[in-house]
């Protein structure tokens, strides 16, 4: 049987225990003082590397992520870590672009990428089919639309394991 660890609360801060409830509360914490910047976070991941954990942070904002961007957001967002403190241990702080085959998490992104060539994976067979690659033509109604060949597929968001632009 798998115990779970416990969430721990000390006066007023959070001490997280588990990964997903780790991510979950740094994209709280982060993703709006990142809008106000003008800067879309596209994922949190905080996971094991090879110097330790690592808490990486993707941005993105029109016109493309400078080094200077990152630099700035990891300022930004290391004081607020700092000061709450969310992470019960060390980790490094990575702030870093999506890179030209931006992954497609959030509702917004199949609707601002529309006409952008994407792969889409899905959790579940579509119609017989669990990849597609194609033009995303937008989102309506809890679903992508995505034109393969001469065929219009609709796709529910909530069978989307994986989408990203596929430029390359």
């Amino acid at each position: 049987m798998k115990w779970a660890r416990p969430t721990y609360f000390f006066g007023v801060k959070k001490i997280v225990t588990s990964q997903a409830k780790i991510v979950e509360t740094v994209r709280g914490m982060v993703d709006p003082i990142l809008l106000d910047s003008g800067y879309d976070l596209v994922d949190v991941e905080y996971l094991r590397g090879p110097g330790g954990m690592v808490l990486r942070l993707i941005i993105d904002k029109p016109g493309g992520v400078t080094i200077d961007d990152c630099a700035d957001v990891s300022h930004l967002v290391g004081d607020l870590l700092d000061v709450e403190d969310p992470i019960p241990c060390p980790y490094n702080l990575e702030v870093s672009s999506p890179g030209i085959n931006r992954p497609l998490k959030k509702p917004q992104d199949f609707k601002r990428f529309a006409g952008q060539k994407v792969y889409v994976q899905t959790s579940e067979p579509v119609e017989g089919r669990r990849r597609f690659k194609g033009i995303l033509l937008g989102m309506e109604q809890g679903e992508i639309s995505l034109e393969a060949g001469d065929r219009v597929w609709k796709i529910p968001l909530e069978c989307i394991r994986r989408a990203r632009l596929d430029i390359i």
